[in-house]
């Protein structure tokens, strides 16, 4: 499946000769070695007004980024599972109040660290229990093992639970380790990423009798028409998928990286709602275009117009954002004049970033520096898809929207 450009970018308030400046600054990028390839589609009120790829899915076998081009989107799954938690907050499953340990006893009786080593931790009591909104908002003191910014995220590790859980757990025993470790903060009380979002997948799990992918498939994939989104590539579809990679620290060149790069050729034993899904960008367009248009697309409605809207307020307590609420050592996103709403950022105040953008924007990437982005306001998505770890090796995101809302003219 691809995306084309459906109407002439004057005629919905786009410039043509400045769009065409995205093509032009990413292709630099391709051509002096620091990206393989990539895609990029922008839309605005349900049209699309830019669709583009460049470069190379596979550079060291020679083949072409394509419309169909499969990508690793690692943490933009987060947003998919989010919604899928909500469609059943609107069939009444849970209130967004509701201690998560009512579904998984595991997190019963958290404990919050305090001080120590990783040899010698000292927790006190969780004063707040975890509820299911603290899931959605990475504010419930979990934390990633890959961090590196303190001792929990040590625990972690030592554990096995670093970028990748150990290979035989599943999310149902994944959950159960998280469990065991002290918390990072009390919870409700800052914002740390994390895999509450994995925690939020075992949740829909357990609440809907489902395993995570079958209510993936079921009930937001077949339904949108998301055809090309799955959990690992096959034999017959490996050649679609772009490799991994790298820059390398000499050169800042991208260099392939199979080992990480491999795994998508597995099958999973954990179902990651917080970083598993491989897709299209034709198919997470579809996802896109159903957020931006209140929930529903092509008369498939997976959530209502201000439950979306609910989702994509800020909800971080006293609204504060996460340049104030973060326990840092994060950098897929500017921090300052950001909220986060039940699944993604959102920008409070576009100002701080020095970066260009709508009040009520939200949007999230993923590690290999995929992003996309929804403008409620100017009615534009955006998404761009690449295969390059870490995703804050360059200033992708930023130059992205300098370049949409440059080009934007109404």
């Amino acid at each position: 499946m691809s995306v084309a450009r459906s109407i002439d970018p004057d005629q919905i308030g786009f410039d043509p000769a400045r769009l065409a400046r995205i093509d032009e600054h990413f292709g630099r990028y391709v051509d002096d070695g620091r990206l393989a390839g990539w895609q990029a589609i922008v839309t605005r009120r349900g049209e699309v007004v830019h669709s583009a790829t460049y470069g190379q899915r596979d550079r060291e076998a020679g083949v072409p980024v394509e419309p169909d081009t499969l990508w690793r989107i690692y943490s933009m799954t987060k947003p998919i599972t989010s919604v899928a938690a909500m469609m059943l907050w609107e069939e009444g499953r849970f209130e967004l109040t509701d201690e998560i340990s009512r579904w998984l006893p595991e997190f019963a009786e958290p404990r919050v660290y305090s001080k120590g080593s990783t040899l010698k931790p000292y927790t006190v009591p969780a004063v707040e229990p975890i509820r299911v909104w603290h899931l959605l908002t990475h504010t419930a003191g979990l934390t990633y093992g890959f961090m590196q910014t303190s001792v929990v995220d040590g625990l972690y590790r030592a554990a096995g639970y670093d970028l990748y859980p150990p290979s035989d757990v599943d999310l149902a025993g994944a959950c159960t380790a998280f469990g065991r470790f002290p918390l990072l903060f009390q919870p409700g009380t800052a914002w740390g990423y994390s895999v509450a979002t994995d925690v939020l997948g075992r949740l829909v799990e357990v609440v809907s009798g489902q395993s995570l992918d079958a209510f993936f498939a079921d009930r937001i994939l077949r339904p949108l028409g998301m055809t090309d989104t799955r959990w690992y590539v096959e034999d017959d579809e490996v050649g679609r998928l772009a490799a991994l990679y790298a820059p390398d620290p000499r050169t800042g060149h991208a260099l392939r990286y199979d080992q990480l790069g491999a795994l998508a050729y597995r099958k999973p034993t954990l179902h990651s709602g917080g970083g598993g899904l491989i897709c299209s960008a034709a198919d997470y367009h579809r996802f896109t275009q159903m957020l931006v248009r209140g929930g529903e697309l092509d008369g498939v409605r997976l959530l209502g117009p201000r439950t979306v809207r609910f989702m994509t307020r800020n909800h971080l307590p006293g609204g504060q954002d996460l340049g104030t609420l973060s326990t840092g050592g994060f950098a897929e996103t500017t921090l300052d004049g950001i909220g986060f709403g039940l699944g993604f950022a959102v920008v409070d105040d576009p100002v701080p970033s020095r970066v260009p953008s709508s009040v009520g924007e939200y949007y999230w990437g993923g590690m290999a520096s995929t992003a996309f982005w929804v403008d409620p306001a100017e009615e534009i998505t955006a998404l761009f898809f690449t295969q390059l770890l870490p995703s804050s090796t360059y200033p992708i995101r930023s130059q992205l929207r300098q370049l949409v809302y440059s080009a934007l003219v109404d």
